[in-house]
């Protein structure tokens, strides 16, 4: 009966190193889900800065070509805004279906890969 206080006593010390191990597991794993997570949104948006920058140089190259086909360079650039006016609505209507499902889905994924 004599060692029956250790034991309870090294059990509950056991019991909190157990807890204390398991809440730094936590950390670390929300830690590496984190830093996953905003690594991933960091080359997403330096991928789209740059995919911008190309873009719009193309638009401005496009829109003097058309200008030029049409005859009046500011035609072009007209031409060019109508498009992305109809991007922009057609983006509007179907936003759940192209860009809010999708987005979700990939920050799901991440977050329990």
């Amino acid at each position: 009966m004599e060692n029956q206080p250790n034991t309870l006593g090294s059990l509950f010390k056991d019991a909190g190193d157990y807890i204390e191990t398991r809440i730094d597991l936590l950390k670390l794993k929300a830690i590496d889900k984190s830093s996953d997570v905003a690594s991933s949104v960091v080359t997403g948006l330096t991928t789209l800065l740059f995919g911008c920058f190309a873009l719009l140089i193309l638009n401005i190259g496009l829109a003097l070509w058309i200008g030029d086909l049409l005859g009046k360079d500011y035609l072009g650039f007209f031409v060019i805004a109508g498009f992305y006016i109809l991007l922009a609505l057609l983006l509007h209507i179907f936003r759940n279906t192209w860009i809010k499902g999708p987005v979700t889905t990939i920050i799901i994924k991440k977050l329990l890969k």
